[in-house]
């Protein structure tokens, strides 16, 4: 990433070397003092005088190719000491040291000043907002970087832009599209937003996709992507005949895990029909039951039946035992996430509902509201124990602090661990992170307004959601703040039930079950379907995002997928879409080392076997929480 950057940017400093910035000339006089002169020169003085030596020492530097340090000093710069024309050239410095090293939020920061002057000349105002737009689209705001970057390709602006602009676009969901369509109709914008949904409904067809692509040259035949296609549009054709035809599942039949494995093959096969209904091509499916092959066997009657990838094993041992191989046999979606600090094994993808995931993108959600000093609450058994880990870990990467830890008994007083969560000092804190069963998290809320602590913001993972609105049930925890699966939060979704992600086998399975805890296996199910017949697509585009039943998901480098979740709020009991869109969730690998799976628990459905599954207990531990 960082060397594509200095690729990009190139051009961009050789122009602006040549042509000057504001006017003034970027090349440094040979005989006057160095970069490192000019801020020994910047202690002695104060004031502008030094605002300005310092600039002039970041311009230097940034053009001997040292943009970390012309980015350390250009950010300390006070801007308001500078004059108009200096703020400019700053703001050229600062934004392109920052592209430069990835600081995403430094070059929003220098990009602002396009709001707050009219002195800027045509091609430094286009620079400027080409480079916010990257930068938003790096910060994590691709909606916002598609609609600048659109734009400013309708100005006319002299950059090559669809590869820039199909980045962000690409991962745009589809009310997000819808948005940017309704608020921008001319025709570029409306050809950037059907591209991106025809690539969104057809990637897992990939015939279909060129068949469709083909019509949408013919509707914008003048459009910038038809004079020269994304290039990861056009990586797809080396795809063309290669598509997965037939997929084999490893399964259970019997044993411990049977019960999760019949719920989630029913979201496979369902999705499987939905799609061949719609005019799909599909791949067929061939169940191999697991549980008494080991994983050479099962391979070798994949192999034998035709399958061109596989969906699964869901035992954590199995997946742990692939991680060890080179690679595997075939490309392989297991439904568990390894034990192995790191997967080994070329083709191997993991998927699940981890918690850790939730707890990550807590943090991340929290930090970019503003916090700075958390509050946690987790159950003192080992799943707390590890959710806590994944939580400090990414608030104390994102640069928050810890104040108060309570491990509490799920069976213990929720009195005694609210008052020992606030036995420092209440107001250090500035929020919660709550992980709890609904019964315990009901509680929470109404004693913290009891110990005059009910204004702290309250974050939780899925754990304290049933997975059906009950307001009366539910009162106690209005304002509380957490995430779920799309599937779990229909109501909270954008645009509704009818924006849910494959509604038609949402709306077939919600009417086949009322326990929720199947509905999320199911929708595991609808998801692994999709993941596994993109296999092909994922391995040449590792960037490429679904929108699922369970979650955006996006492969990372060591093949597990990592879940981005949809924020909800309770009002009056019930869940409710937060105003405040949800940001992405960091970069990072979905699941610690010994994470489980969702719903990979020795947990299962209540039925004849006499065990017990719900839509909260869906990680090996989490029925203990309670």
């Amino acid at each position: 990433m960082h060397n594509a950057l200095r690729r990009l940017l190139l051009p961009l400093v050789a122009t602006l070397t040549l042509a000057g910035c504001a006017g003034q000339s970027m090349m440094q006089d040979i005989s006057g003092p160095s970069a490192q002169e000019l801020l020994q020169q910047a202690n002695a003085q104060s004031g502008q005088q030094a605002a300005a030596s310092r600039l002039e020492a970041a311009d230097i530097l940034a053009r001997q190719g040292d943009t970390a340090q012309a980015l350390q000093i250009a950010s300390q710069i006070d801007s308001t000491q500078l004059d108009s024309t200096q703020r400019i050239r700053w703001a050229m410095v600062l934004s392109d040291s920052a592209l430069a090293e990835e600081d995403g939020q430094s070059v929003i920061r220098a990009t602002d000043i396009l709001d707050s002057t009219s002195e800027l000349s045509t091609g430094d105002r286009q620079t400027l907002r080409y480079r916010r737009g990257l930068a938003l689209s790096m910060i994590g705001e691709p909606e916002a970087a598609a609609r600048l970057l659109i734009g400013l390709q309708r100005d006319n602006a002299p950059y090559e832009l669809n590869d820039d602009i199909w980045k962000p676009l690409s991962g745009l969901s589809p009310t997000a599209l819808d948005a940017l369509a309704a608020t921008d109709s001319d025709p570029v914008t409306q050809g950037w937003v059907d591209l991106a949904r025809l690539y969104r409904t057809s990637s897992g067809d990939i015939s279909n996709l060129f068949d469709r692509l083909d019509q949408w040259r013919s509707r914008y035949p003048n459009h910038p992507a038809n004079r020269r296609l994304p290039q990861d549009l056009s990586a797809l054709r080396q795809l063309e005949g290669n598509e997965v035809d037939q997929i084999a599942v490893f399964l259970p039949d019997s044993g411990p895990l049977a019960n999760i494995a019949s719920a989630i093959r029913q979201g496979l096969e369902a999705r499987a029909s939905d799609a061949e209904s719609q005019g799909e091509r599909t791949p067929r499916l061939t169940f191999i039951d697991s549980s008494q092959q080991n994983l050479d066997a099962l391979y070798a009657q994949a192999t034998m039946s035709g399958a061109q990838a596989v969906i699964g094993p869901l035992d954590k041992d199995k997946v742990s035992e692939l991680e060890t191989h080179g690679s595997v046999p075939l490309p392989t979606l297991a439904l568990n996430y390894g034990q192995h600090a790191h997967n080994q094994a070329t083709n191997l993808f993991q998927y699940g509902l981890s918690a850790e995931d939730e707890a990550r993108q807590v943090a991340h959600r929290a930090y970019l509201d503003g916090h700075r000093r958390a509050g946690i609450m987790v159950p003192d058994n080992e799943w707390g124990s590890r959710i806590l880990a994944a939580f400090r870990n990414a608030w104390e990467t994102e640069g928050g602090n810890v104040d108060s830890v309570v491990s509490y008994d799920p069976s213990g007083s929720v009195a005694t661990a609210v008052r020992n969560l606030l036995d420092s000092d209440p107001s250090s804190m500035d929020m919660l992170f709550l992980l709890a069963l609904p019964s315990y998290a009901r509680q929470v809320p109404p004693t913290l307004e009891f110990y005059y602590a009910g204004d702290l913001p309250v974050y939780a993972t899925s754990h304290l959601y049933e997975g059906t609105p009950q307001p009366r049930a539910d009162h106690d925890l209005n304002g509380v703040q957490f995430l779920d699966i799309p599937w779990m939060i229909p109501d909270a979704a954008v645009g509704g039930v009818d924006a849910l992600p494959f509604v038609s086998t949402f709306r077939r399975l919600s009417q086949q079950d009322s326990d929720p805890g199947l509905l999320k296996l199911n929708a595991m199910g609808v998801d692994a379907y999709e993941l596994a017949r993109r296999l092909p697509l994922i391995q040449a585009l590792p960037n490429t995002q679904i929108f699922g039943a369970t979650g955006t998901l996006q492969a990372r480098d060591d093949g597990r997928i990592q879940r981005t979740l949809p924020w909800a709020l309770f009002q009056s009991g019930t869940p409710q879409p937060l105003l405040m869109a949800p940001v992405a969730a960091p970069a990072s690998s979905p699941s610690d080392p010994g994470g489980d799976a969702g719903s990979v628990s020795q947990q299962a459905p209540r039925n004849a076997s006499g065990s017990d599954l719900n839509g909260f207990t869906l990680d090996t531990d989490d029925a203990s929480a309670n």
